[in-house]
């Protein structure tokens, strides 16, 4: 599973370690968070990342 970084303030989604905080459990690839999911940091939605290479 890819890593996916917010464009807009760098934070990293790892879904290694999902996002427990918005009830995100570990395993959980970027492309089956729901569609409302935000970024924990600044608050984009999911267009505003770009996958990591």
């Amino acid at each position: 599973m890819n890593k996916y970084k917010c464009t807009v303030c760098g934070y990293v989604y790892n879904p290694d370690v999902g996002d427990p905080d918005s009830g995100i459990p570990s395993g959980t690839a970027f492309e089956e968070l729901p569609d409302d999911w935000i970024c924990p940091i600044c608050g984009v939605s999911k267009d505003q990342f770009e996958k990591l290479e």
